[in-house]
């Protein structure tokens, strides 16, 4: 699991065009610390790409992603990003290791 905090790193994820997820986590919500033992868990045992952003750390990110792909900015919320758009996502007390799984 990488931590992402800038557009350009977005981007270039965007553009090799292998699936990938993504967690907005906000580090003083407690029902995103929760979500992100889920997604922790999730790396540790899939081979998936994964990675995060910190929504306080990281808000012009998490804007351009909501602008960028039109889905509506939650947190914490998982999108999992197919062929250069995301294909699946998740928010609050849906963001379950399961789930996550279901979508390999």
């Amino acid at each position: 699991m990488k931590k992402i905090e800038q557009i350009s790193e977005f981007d270039e994820l965007i553009t090799q065009q292998e699936p990938f997820f993504l967690l907005k986590h906000s580090l003083t919500c407690p029902i995103s610390a929760s979500a992100y033992e889920e997604y922790k868990n999730f790396d540790e045992n899939e081979q998936a790409a994964t990675y995060y952003l910190a929504v306080q750390e990281a808000k012009d990110l998490s804007a351009h992603i909501a602008n960028q792909y039109g889905v509506r900015h939650e947190s914490p919320q998982v999108l999992y990003f197919k062929n250069e758009k995301p294909v699946w996502n998740a928010s609050h007390f849906k963001i379950k290791e399961k789930a996550l799984k279901e979508q390999l």
